[in-house]
């Protein structure tokens, strides 16, 4: 199944610079949450996409663990980075 990865609300959840560690809450335009952690060596990266068990998954419709957000890393980090989130939260 495909699944458009939409923004609609970006908040940071914990960070630790000396580590390089910043971890944010994102909301989707489905409600869908999800944990995004990036790492800043020297560039922004995201390595870890973790959804909230707040409603069923989009892809697969679990409601409870699933793995399937981790296939869209490329796309959480593409809108993050142009859209310059981080920024305006940090």
């Amino acid at each position: 199944m495909k699944f458009n990865v939409k923004i609609k609300d970006f908040a940071a959840a914990d960070m630790n610079p000396e580590a390089g560690l910043y971890h944010f809450v994102v909301t989707m335009s489905d409600n869908t949450q999800c944990r995004l952690i990036f790492t800043k060596k020297p560039d922004w990266k995201l390595i870890g996409v973790n959804r909230l068990l707040t409603v069923p998954c989009p892809i697969c419709r679990r409601d409870y663990y699933c793995n399937c957000m981790t296939s869209y890393v490329e796309q959480f980090e593409r809108e993050v980075l142009d859209n310059e989130l981080i920024s305006s939260v940090l």
